[in-house]
């Protein structure tokens, strides 16, 4: 059983024997859970010589680092600093889900180690979990915030990680036991690379706009859900070949998305079912192979014209290792799905039914 109170207790005493050879840290907060409880456990134990920055990505959601300051008021004075338009213009064109992954790493930790060196400061606290370092290690995708001691030599930095060995449920409870607010504790998860790995496939400019205001009408219409994670991704509207099942049309797109088989990483082209209802979906991925095709959506709504899909992704979850789809209202998925073929962009929206594993619950 974890006792929040006892972890805190090691924590403390692990960073207070290591604060000798620590000029100053910066901690990297997001405004999700894990990173802000891992910002705190530093500053109770090392005061004043932790330094909490937030970086602006530019892959960020709609008004993210003002969102993210104000949630903090009064428990983490955040300082702000804005690297968007030099991220975003060296990941433009890439198409690897890897290989976004890697260079976005690269970019990111280069940002790090630029506002390190601004602050005199060697170390960066970070909120790595359990999660993470699985993921990585496994080869399932990665992390841009597990880094092996040739990436820190290279970035020029030292990290404390906090909470590396703790699960989701565990840094929530930590956080409980810590007072951070609520709003904070059940924050909706945002990976690292932002919205770079739900703009699938090749990555530009405008499929970054289309899936941040994808990304705002779907958190207004499922803010008051209790899902453990909730979003939209975007991928083109390539059909490559197409089939059927049980009477039903299903599509195979162009683009790759990551899935988990056996514990390893698997990179297929996902699949599109019409005309089964949500409700009767959820064994649908059991009829494809899903090293070829981890992740299985059934149809909501298309149109004419437009160039890109969207997929509505649902998850239930208490540790992110795997995780569940939920049978939502159809009425609400539909009401989601015509809300986004407003935008003349889109041709056609599914929701994603398949678990994890086979699929990761994030498309790359």
């Amino acid at each position: 059983m974890f006792n929040p109170k006892l972890f805190i207790e090691e924590a403390l005493d692990y960073l207070r024997r290591i604060y000798g050879s620590i000029d100053c840290a910066i901690a990297c907060v997001s405004g999700g859970v894990d990173s802000v409880t891992a910002a705190i456990i530093a500053e109770m134990a090392l005061e004043n010589e932790v330094v909490p920055v937030f970086i602006d990505t530019g892959l960020m959601r709609f008004g993210e680092a003002e969102a993210v300051r104000n949630a903090l008021s009064g428990l983490i004075n955040l300082k702000i600093y804005d690297y968007s338009d030099s991220i975003v213009s060296n990941l433009s064109e890439l198409s690897d889900a890897e290989e976004k992954r890697r260079v976005f790493r690269d970019l990111f930790y280069s940002a790090v180690s630029d506002i390190a060196r601004r602050h005199g400061c060697s170390y960066v606290i970070q909120g790595t979990t359990k999660a993470d370092v699985v993921e990585t290690i496994g080869g399932v995708k990665t992390q841009h915030n597990v880094l092996t001691q040739e990436l820190l030599l290279k970035y020029g930095v030292k990290t404390v990680e906090p909470l590396r060995n703790l699960y989701k449920d565990q840094v929530r409870a930590l956080a409980h036991h810590l007072g951070v607010p609520s709003s904070i504790i059940k924050r909706q998860p945002f990976p690292g690379p932002g919205l770079l790995i739900r703009a699938v496939g090749r990555f530009n400019r405008d499929k970054l706009e289309l899936v941040r205001s994808a990304t705002k009408v779907v958190d207004e219409r499922l803010s008051g859900c209790s899902y453990s994670q909730y979003f939209p991704a975007a991928w083109e509207y390539d059909v490559v070949s197409e089939g059927c099942l049980d009477g039903n049309l299903f599509k195979v797109f162009s683009v790759k998305t990551t899935g988990v088989v056996g514990g390893s990483r698997v990179y297929g082209h996902p699949v599109l079912v019409e005309g089964f209802d949500e409700r009767d979906a959820f064994k649908l991925y059991e009829q494809f192979d899903a090293v070829r095709h981890p992740h299985t959506l059934v149809s909501l709504a298309s149109r004419d014209g437009g160039r890109y899909f969207i997929a509505i992704r649902i998850v239930e979850t208490e540790d992110y290792v795997t995780a569940s789809v939920p049978v939502v209202e159809r009425g609400l998925l539909l009401e989601l799905a015509e809300e986004l073929l407003e935008n003349p962009e889109v041709r056609a929206v599914g929701y994603d039914v398949t678990p994890k594993p086979p699929a990761t619950i994030e498309y790359e």
